[in-house]
């Protein structure tokens, strides 16, 4: 697996001008991808060739729903390519489409094995109870760069969960020790049976086991490695306990355990309860959410070093307006030959509503476009 060297920082990063068709692309509601689930993925095909950009999110036949929630009308996971990553969308297409039922397949987690191309793609089924259907955890592979699908597999007994929302957004592949190259997608369960859950696979995706949980109330989260190859798990906190802000585990052991001493509140990341982006890279963490105690608004951009010492300094406001979940991802050198490093953040935005469109945000790590 390639790995950057991270002993030095970037320089700070700055967002471009807005220019249309090349800085920020947004997909309106009515139907299509009726929130951001899923998250974006960049990633090189499995013949050593540089992927594009995948976006997945769950579709909506039907407009509606609660803000964040859009829990009416049937949900089937689309994928969106980008054939220059940021600039141009193909069409998006179903990979995994759930029929006629109402409350079907929900949120979602991607994660890529670097060492041979595969993406991973998890779902649940039927996971707000009671249905006329059996809650499942499913998943999904390809070994072509997204060209198609493998059939679903349902991974319930295999976990040992029979209530697991994955994600929504990204799982990780370590890059350090312990445990270099193992697989790590995260989740949680109901509001009723909540906490953080996550999965761990040692053999390229061929088998999943569960590891570490929680089981007070956080919810929707997000893992990332720091440079000392621990892991964080930054987690919603649905019930506010001690601070309208985020949640924060870490396991020393690859995700194994998630001691209750490794869990802290921080404040400085303030949050209205709602899925957040983070991902590291450059030897910085980026984090992404709407920075409000209590409304789906000003989506913020923070940054810190990855060695874990200090946390989010020197904001960068992305959107004052009404905005909910998002995700972030890096597109590295050896991702793109001759583009420059860059991150993308994609997420929920509107001006009356936080659902109206969903936005992809193009930000240079280098100072270039």
């Amino acid at each position: 697996t390639p790995v950057r060297n991270q002993s030095t920082p970037l320089p700070e990063p700055r967002r471009e001008p807005r220019s249309p068709g090349s800085h920020e692309g947004h997909r309106q509601s009515g139907g299509e991808p009726g929130g951001l689930r899923v998250g974006s993925e960049g990633h090189r095909q499995s013949g050593g060739e540089p992927g594009g950009l995948r976006v997945g999110s769950e579709g909506h036949r039907q407009s509606g729903g609660e803000p964040g929630g859009l829990r009416v009308g049937s949900e089937g996971h689309q994928q969106s390519r980008l054939s220059r990553p940021g600039a141009t969308w193909s069409p998006s297409s179903f990979i995994v489409d759930d029929g006629t039922r109402v409350d079907g397949l929900n949120l979602g987690a991607v994660v890529v094995d670097r060492v041979n191309g595969s993406v991973f793609l998890f779902y649940a089924l039927c996971i707000h109870q009671p249905q006329p259907c059996v809650s499942s955890t499913m998943l999904i592979h390809s070994r072509d760069d997204g060209q198609s699908w493998s059939r679903p597999r349902n991974l319930s007994q295999e976990i040992g969960l029979d209530l697991f929302a994955p994600g929504p957004g990204l799982g990780i592949q370590k890059r350090y020790e312990p445990r270099r190259g193992r697989l790590i997608v995260c989740g949680h369960r109901t509001l009723d049976l909540d906490g953080i859950y996550c999965l761990l696979s040692d053999d390229h995706g061929e088998n999943w086991r569960l590891g570490g949980a929680h089981d007070f109330n956080p919810d929707e989260c997000q893992p990332y490695e720091l440079l000392d190859g621990s892991l964080v798990i930054n987690a919603r906190n649905q019930n506010f306990y001690h601070c309208p802000c985020r949640i924060l585990a870490r396991s020393w052991d690859a995700g194994e355990t998630l001691p209750p001493e490794n869990v802290t509140f921080d404040r400085t990341l303030v949050d209205p309860a709602v899925a957040a982006g983070a991902v590291v890279t450059g030897g910085l963490v980026f984090f992404s959410n709407p920075a409000n105690d209590t409304h789906r608004v000003n989506l913020t951009l923070r940054w810190t070093s990855a060695k874990g010492i200090s946390w989010w300094q020197r904001p960068l406001q992305v959107w004052a307006g009404p905005s909910g979940y998002s995700s972030l991802d890096v597109m590295e050198p050896w991702d793109a030959p001759g583009e420059p490093p860059t991150l993308y953040l994609i997420y929920e935005k509107g001006r009356q509503k936080s659902i109206e469109s969903i936005s992809l945000v193009k930000i240079s790590l280098s100072g270039s476009l």
